[in-house]
């Protein structure tokens, strides 16, 4: 049974940071292709960051230069390194694991950019 959780959501003040982690089980995670999406209020789901199962890497042209995607194979785990966050960046984050057509997402994460 696939299982994504995320962790590391919360409020944050503008022009803080957030790490968001994302834990996989029940897959062969280095075979996975991994991604970052976010949905805000009345819009729709957009990919924020996707790392290949070789490292490669690829952004929302709006957070390129903010934010950073990772992964640890050992620990079966993706981070999410957000710098720089605006108003604008306030979302539910989702995990996300595609390998062909199968495909797992986790229950999300809330990030707030607030003062």
């Amino acid at each position: 049974q696939v299982q994504l959780v995320e962790s590391g959501g919360g409020l944050v003040q503008p022009g803080g940071s957030l790490t968001l982690s994302c834990a996989a089980s029940g897959i062969i995670f280095r075979l996975f292709n991994m991604g970052w999406y976010r949905q805000a209020p009345g819009k729709q789901r957009e990919l924020v960051a996707r790392i290949t199962s070789g490292a490669g890497t690829n952004y929302l042209e709006t957070v390129k230069s903010r934010f950073t995607i990772s992964r640890d194979n050992a620990k079966n785990t993706v981070y999410l390194q957000m710098n720089s966050l605006t108003p604008e960046d306030t979302a539910v984050y989702y995990c996300n694991a595609e390998l062909g057509s199968l495909r797992a997402w986790g229950q999300g994460t809330q990030v707030t950019v607030s003062s």
